[in-house]
């Protein structure tokens, strides 16, 4: 069933108009050059933006796939971006076209407009300085996906005093969710969410070393939480950073729909 369909099953009333938003929010797909197929109704059907993992990809597709995004979205979102990638990238878009985070390693190719603000807040932690670039990278997807991001880095439980205070300025943001990158040992994660009052997202990363380093004992420790905390994979921040977003977004969605509604009563 195409678009056409749905729209003459609704027209002969053989559809109801909320079948066919789910019918037409699943249509959406670009291809190219036989190797992608854009999903470009993914935010409006999930609320998560789609990126493009340039790891593993050639410049020139990854520059050819950023190009049919932006101008189906207005905004493409790349990441795992090498040299290679960015030098691609900056030589077809130009630097004003072209936002790039170093640490995190992610570009957004954008037409100037910034991407339109939820109303969301996601915080982000960071235990050590070497947990940044993860951090960073969830920081990037909650910022696309609409949300303000506070970030709090190198707090980590070798120097636990350094936490309460930062910490205090964050809640003071009133964040719906926070991502908290931690390796080594992975600790943090389970001291916030035993401090805060909204969910905390656990993002284990590849820093430690020798018996369980590469991150894999940060993910056991995390899994293991006798405090509530959701895990994603190792070095996951663009899962991270989608699902605090996600998180934040329905907040901020919730609560402007009680405003409205409290409006309508109050002038009735």
């Amino acid at each position: 069933m195409d678009l056409t369909d749905i729209l003459r099953a609704v027209k002969e009333g053989r559809m109801d108009l909320k079948t066919a938003e789910q019918q037409a929010r699943g249509l959406g797909f670009v291809s190219y050059a036989g190797i992608a197929k854009l999903d470009s109704h993914r935010k409006s059907r999930t609320g998560v933006i789609e990126a493009i993992l340039a790891d593993c990809k050639e410049p020139e597709d990854v520059v050819e796939i950023a190009r049919v995004m932006a101008a189906q979205s207005r905004r493409a979102l790349i990441t795992r971006v090498s040299a290679k990638h960015l030098e691609a990238l900056r030589a077809e878009f130009g630097e004003d076209k072209l936002d790039w985070n170093r640490r995190a390693r992610t570009a957004v190719i954008h037409d100037g407009i910034p991407a339109p603000k939820t109303g969301g807040v996601v915080g982000i932690i960071s235990a050590g300085t070497a947990d940044i670039p993860a951090a960073e990278e969830a920081r990037v997807i909650a910022s696309e996906m609409g949300c303000e991001t506070i970030a709090v880095y190198d707090v980590g439980v070798a120097g636990i005093h350094r936490l309460i205070p930062e910490l205090q300025k964050l809640k003071a943001m009133q964040p719906g969710a926070i991502v908290v990158a931690a390796g080594r040992e992975g600790t943090l994660p389970t001291i916030v969410s035993g401090l805060v009052d909204v969910p905390v997202i656990g993002l284990p990363v590849s820093t430690g070393y020798g018996a369980g380093g590469g991150g894999k004992a940060a993910l056991l420790a995390m899994l293991q939480s006798c405090s509530p905390i959701a895990v994603v994979n190792i070095d996951a921040g663009f899962v991270a950073g989608a699902c605090a977003a996600r998180i934040a977004n329905m907040i901020a969605a919730a609560e402007k729909r009680g405003k409205e509604d409290k409006t309508d009563m109050e002038e009735e």
